[in-house]
């Protein structure tokens, strides 16, 4: 196995990344898989009490796609028996309602079929905890809960904070970091990833492999993306969300509407368009910046693409640099149903002497000077380059700057958003 240069992966990995721990450790980590031709082993554990993979859940299955792509190996715990349980991470109160095992594993199926739209499933290693903790005998049970102190469940924030209001703590919920942990004991995990609400939970399976003579996990920990609202994180019971399987439509209908403020933590996790770009691209219009957003996440989740390229996720390792055809459509559509600007009432007209066509023709760059719409050669160069000179009440864009224009009377054309006049020929 032959792996990028070790900064070149971490230049990679840390794209999106709030926090790793310890994080010297996941350099030597990825040195040792270098040096040896090891694939590194990352886990990451989902617990199917849902079927709606929506883009807060991509954030860490598009890392454990770069990890892919770099070359080492998926491994994806489905938390049959710890979504008996259910996560306590971050709640209030424990979970009202607890599934069947019928339940989860029809959720576990569909769930599966949503995350191979991101993670290539025929490269992971796919395990069921059912697998170990189902063999487990009482006597089994109470051995692994001998490793864990009270006390350091109650370093858990969510824990402690029901702890100190009074609200309730059943036994199962403090079972359920414990199993996550042991999870990382029987798959022989490297790195773990997640939000960093999980830290704890992550930190325990590094105690659990130490104990059992393992090399210890680094926690790879994404922020948590926040949903449409901008402000709670993106969840299905919040209405806050985007699902990767809704119709491209849909898609841009929702990104549309996401609060200016956080496109920049969208373009960085859900996106690997370059950050440098990605700056550009805020400092201008933010309309267009926002479509630029939609076209990228929606062409990774339907992408019958241009030209016939394959899409794969644009992890920044070997990806696709096109959009799909279904992106490009859902913004036309949605520009044309929604978010078209009615036209200016003060439209001015500008005559233009007829002799300067040439059968009826004329550049766009003496198009655009002899309008007076921009002082020069040079400076009407530039608009066409940046992408503001357009044509129509459609305003379809100039794309060269000897692009013959067919002038006709009553031609609408664009310098920008400010600068517009009819055509009157005389």
């Amino acid at each position: 196995m032959t792996f990028l240069p070790v900064e070149e992966q971490l230049r990679i990995i840390t794209r999106g990344i709030e926090k790793i721990v310890p994080q010297e450790e996941l350099r030597k980590k990825l040195h040792h898989s270098k040096n040896t031709g090891t694939p590194l082993r990352i886990k990451y554990g989902i617990d199917p009490t849902g079927i709606d993979v929506h883009l807060g859940h991509t954030v860490p299955l598009r890392k454990m796609r770069q990890f892919q792509d770099l070359g080492h190996q998926a491994v994806i715990i489905i938390g049959n028996y710890t979504a008996l349980v259910g996560d306590p991470s971050g709640r209030d109160e424990v979970r009202s309602k607890r599934l069947t095992e019928a339940e989860v594993e029809t959720n576990a199926r569909t769930y599966l079929a949503q995350v191979g739209k991101v993670v290539d499933m025929s490269r992971a290693e796919v395990h069921r905890n059912g697998d170990w903790f189902g063999n487990m005998s009482f006597a089994n049970v109470l051995a692994l809960c001998g490793r864990v102190t009270v006390a350091q469940l109650l370093t858990r924030d969510d824990f402690a904070k029901r702890y100190r209001e009074e609200k309730p703590i059943f036994l199962h919920e403090c079972l359920y970091p414990v199993m996550q942990a042991w999870d990382s004991v029987e798959i022989r995990s490297d790195v773990e990833l997640g939000g960093t609400e999980q830290l704890y939970s992550f930190m325990l399976a590094r105690d659990l492999q130490a104990q059992e003579n393992l090399n210890q996990q680094i926690a790879v920990m994404s922020p948590i993306l926040v949903g449409l609202d901008g402000v709670r994180r993106m969840g299905k019971s919040l209405g806050n969300y985007i699902g990767i399987s809704e119709s491209p439509y849909d898609m841009m209908k929702k990104f549309m509407q996401l609060p200016d403020g956080v496109m920049k933590m969208y373009f960085e996790l859900l996106t690997s368009v370059p950050l440098d770009e990605v700056d550009r691209l805020l400092a201008g219009h933010l309309k267009e910046a926002k479509t630029r957003l939609a076209q990228e996440i929606i062409s990774q989740y339907h992408h019958q693409m241009l030209h016939g390229s394959a899409p794969g996720v644009r992890t920044g390792v070997g990806e696709a640099k096109l959009l799909s055809q279904e992106a490009i459509e859902a913004a036309a559509r949605w520009q044309s149903e929604i978010g078209g600007e009615a036209l200016p009432t003060d439209i001015p007209d500008v005559i233009l002497d007829a002799t300067l066509l040439t059968d009826g023709n004329l550049t766009a760059v003496k198009l655009l000077t002899a309008l007076n719409l921009c002082p020069s050669n040079g400076e009407a160069r530039r608009l066409i380059q940046g992408g503001g000179a357009k044509l129509g009440e459609q305003k379809t864009a100039i794309t060269a700057h000897d692009q013959q224009i067919t002038v006709t009377d009553g031609l609408l054309v664009w310098a920008g958003k400010k600068k517009y006049c009819r055509v009157k020929l005389a």
